[in-house]
């Protein structure tokens, strides 16, 4: 019983990094299953309805299941002349209320990143580094027909499908995808380097 209690506490501090990981990994297969599966299904259902439309549904439903559940057990303890109360009495008294110190903390976290996000694209768009703007310029190129291919969502769904394919595939093929990574990686080095050797201004400063 103390052991239960003691891996409970250890599993309530782990750090949000550690679940995540945990999470994208499989290592509570029905955890994750439960998350994929509805994080699935939310975006599938917004290709079909609208997001007002999906949150409306999905709010009835948490409804229907709680009304009943409520007047299920009303029922019961009248039949029983028990006295056992609110049925979801132990979480409405749970504190629900974010803390002051935890909005400061992940307010500081985005804006330190919204600051790094727009200081690296007012380095790519004032050109201070020719070759990283014309890298810049390229990935915006291909993702002009990406977005003549897939919508929004469609990126989405795909986006969320590899994040919780690719971690556990990688972990039982790292070998042969770094293998095969390091090829591409030094074929794209050698590409680059001619590029640069013969157009004028596009070496870096370092060299």
């Amino acid at each position: 019983m103390d052991n239960n209690s003691v891996d409970q506490k250890e599993l309530a501090v782990k750090p949000w990094r550690e679940q995540v990981v945990d999470l994208l990994y499989w290592r509570d297969v029905k955890t994750t299953g439960v998350v994929f599966g509805a994080a699935l299904l939310l975006l599938l259902s917004l290709t079909v309805c609208s997001i007002v439309s999906v949150c409306s549904y999905i709010g009835l439903a948490l409804l229907s299941v709680t009304i009943c559940f409520r007047i299920y057990k009303g029922i019961l303890q009248a039949i029983q002349k028990s006295d056992e109360g609110h049925p979801f009495k132990q979480y409405l008294d749970q504190e629900v209320a974010l803390s002051e110190d935890m909005v400061h903390k992940y307010s500081d976290m985005v804006l330190a990143k919204l600051n790094k996000t727009i200081s690296e694209l007012r380095r790519l768009f004032l050109v201070e580094d020719l070759v990283d703007s014309i890298k810049f310029a390229v990935l915006m190129w291909i993702l002009t027909y990406v977005g003549a291919l897939f919508n929004g969502l469609t990126i989405l769904i795909l986006a969320l499908v590899g994040v919780f394919s690719c971690p556990i595939i990688y972990e039982k093929h790292q070998a042969q995808i770094d293998h095969y990574l390091a090829l591409v990686n030094n074929q794209i080095k050698d590409v680059v380097g001619k590029v640069q050797a013969k157009v004028p201004g596009m070496k870096r400063k370092a060299e």
